[in-house]
């Protein structure tokens, strides 16, 4: 039973890369946390972590050995959140994963309403554009833009997503504004670097999609650097509305290619297929569905 009860302080330690995070998370003391690990590795004969005055990091057994525990502790999480939930308001540890420039814009302004709605969840956000494994990182819930790659995971369509191309005044002033999709060839286009579809634009119209292969000097894995740089007149961009929406209302950007429409993607968050959907994640669910479809249509 010590060993087992040592399990989610041993996963704590590898997630927060160090005993003080660790020690903090879990309200125990550095030289208990520390101590406990010891123990474990005692009883396992074996060494999990490799220590220094600045560092830590898994040994070989120690890596191979959280890839089996960590899910086991978190499903052990999970079974206590089922049972919990059946006599207690929603609570517990709720760890996501959102795309940066959506979270900052719409996820994160509508964090403290969810919280004072449900004040016993504690709330982990993570934002980052690249394609998180859910599994693998622990987290209950992601929110993800576009086509969904096949996959076990579960998802629930939360709003339309809508993108334009665009540019700015200063660019057009200086370049003559595209009429069809073709002639964005003879202009430099920006790119988006983790766009599911690629650096492909699809364009839709009565006689079928047409798909351009832009071409342009500037690439890079955040789309806030891309508005910005649209904005300061670079060239041409594919960006979400709910980014730009105030920029095409106030003239600071144009749309292009308006008889030429983008495809339209959804906004989904997406979960772990699981027996029972925690109530800590089904209340987050329907909140964003209450509010960001609000937001996103006052955009």
């Amino acid at each position: 039973m010590e060993h087992f009860s040592a399990l989610p302080i041993f996963v704590t330690v590898v997630e927060c890369g160090s005993f003080s995070l660790a020690s903090q998370k879990l309200g125990l003391s550095k030289s208990a946390v520390s101590k406990r690990i010891t123990l474990l590795e005692q009883s396992l004969g074996i060494q999990l972590l490799h220590r220094t005055t600045r560092s830590l990091s898994l040994t070989e057994a120690g890596a191979r050995y959280f890839d089996y525990v960590r899910p086991a502790v978190k499903l052990a999480a999970d079974g206590l959140d089922a049972i919990s939930e059946l006599q207690q308001a929603p609570q517990g540890s709720l760890r996501i994963a959102v795309p940066m420039v959506f979270g900052r814009l719409h996820i994160a302004p509508l964090i403290p309403e969810f919280l004072r709605r449900y004040p016993k969840i504690q709330l982990q956000m993570q934002m980052d554009d690249k394609t998180t494994d859910l599994i693998t990182g622990g987290f209950d819930l992601a929110i993800r833009i576009g086509e969904l790659p096949d996959s076990s995971l579960i998802a629930r369509k939360i709003a339309p997503c809508l993108s334009v191309i665009c540019a700015s005044p200063e660019y057009l002033a200086r370049h003559s504004a595209p009429q069809t999709p073709q002639q964005l060839s003879q202009h430099n286009c920006l790119f988006y670097s983790y766009f599911r579809d690629g650096v492909e634009w699809t364009f839709l119209s009565p006689q079928g999609p047409t798909r351009i292969q832009p071409n342009g000097n500037y690439q890079v894995n955040n789309s806030d650097a891309i508005h910005q740089a649209t904005l300061d007149g670079v060239g041409i961009a594919n960006l979400p509305r709910f980014m730009i929406e105030a920029d095409l209302q106030t003239g600071r950007l144009q749309a292009l290619l308006a008889d030429h429409p983008l495809p339209e993607h959804g906004i989904y968050a997406v979960y772990p297929q699981r027996k029972h959907l925690p109530t800590k994640v089904s209340v987050l669910i329907e909140f964003l569905m209450e509010l960001l479809v609000k937001r996103l249509g006052n955009d």
